[in-house]
């Protein structure tokens, strides 16, 4: 009888994990995760982006078209043995979330600073970028 209601509780503890927990629209898994503050500082736009339990490692931050893209990926595998080795529960987790943010198309990816500390993702990015006019170029005629 012991052994079922360690079962029982060892399953029920499983399905309270976040991954069984959350709904499966992308849209709202990803704002459920990543949690996001944009703070206007300085001249610059500070994107703050809660990550918890994400390694630096594990995170990617592009830019395309205009678009900020961040992506966190997670493969995770959980092993319990008991005492003589003998696996008694055994868990593999993999994810994945991103989100975008329309930064314009005149910021470079050298213009947008990143930092990633205790969970939280760190992005600055300039509200304009000063146009540098090009220089006419000659073209000789012969």
């Amino acid at each position: 009888m012991l052994l079922a209601n360690r079962h029982y509780n060892l399953f029920d503890e499983m399905f309270k994990d976040p991954f069984f927990t959350r709904s499966y629209d992308s849209a709202s898994t990803s704002t459920q995760i990543m949690r996001t503050d944009v703070h206007d500082k300085d001249g610059n736009y500070v994107i703050e982006m809660e990550l918890p339990g994400y390694a630096k490692e594990d995170i990617k931050a592009d830019l395309k078209d205009g678009y900020l893209t961040i992506s966190a990926t997670k493969n995770e595998t959980k092993e319990e043995k008991d005492a003589k080795g003998n696996c008694i529960r055994k868990e593999r987790y993999t994810g994945s979330c991103n989100r975008s943010f329309y930064v314009g198309d005149q910021v470079t990816q050298e213009d947008i600073k990143a930092s990633f500390k205790d969970g939280v993702l760190a992005l600055q990015v300039p509200k304009e970028i000063q146009k540098i006019e090009e220089q006419p170029k000659l073209i000789t005629i012969e």
